[in-house]
């Protein structure tokens, strides 16, 4: 039997129901603690292949410096892939009150590699305003509704990065795209 227009394909459902979940209270409250540790651990058992939270939504491992340690910080976040190569990545934190740290990170050092589909891909983050914020937060909320009841829940504006890639630093022993 044929689907008539408009009806939802085999995988709209479950995305909506994560969609739905991932609005309340109590996901915000431990999806910071949980998806970000078993993203992590299967993308290294994996040897970078999978990312397990890319199975709703595109997602990139950030590895920025540590704004005050200086450190390198691994994090894995969903992502907006861009035409040309690029990225916006937006500082939900799951609808909590502070800003992700990692988007500190970025403020004080841009120069950041993104890990996308096993490629080590180095990129310089930018803090987007004004109506390139506007147009690029339409763009996540096209792809994950639920970023608009995160900002209904914290009196900040949510940060939107914009990642651009740029030239290997071949000191650093970067892989090549």
């Amino acid at each position: 039997m044929a689907r008539t227009t408009g009806s939802p394909g085999p995988r709209a459902l479950p995305v909506r129901l994560v969609q739905k979940v991932s609005s309340t209270r109590l996901f915000a409250r431990l999806a910071p603690r949980v998806i970000p540790a078993l993203d992590r651990g299967v993308h290294r058992l994996s040897g970078g292949r999978v990312l397990l939270s890319a199975r709703m939504l595109p997602g990139v491992i950030l590895t920025s410096t540590g704004a005050r340690s200086g450190l390198p910080r691994r994090t894995p976040l969903a992502c907006v892939p861009q035409e040309g190569g690029g990225w916006l990545l937006i500082g939900s934190n799951f609808g909590r009150p502070a800003h992700p740290a990692w988007t500190g990170n970025l403020l004080a050092h841009p120069d950041a590699t993104v890990d996308w589909q096993g490629r080590d891909i180095p990129v310089t983050a930018r803090l987007l305003t004004g109506a390139e914020r506007a147009a690029a937060w339409r763009a996540a909320l096209a792809l994950w509704p639920p970023y608009a009841v995160y900002q209904s829940r914290v009196e900040r504006e949510i940060r939107v990065f914009r990642l651009t890639r740029r030239e290997p630093d071949r000191a650093a022993g970067a892989r090549e795209p």
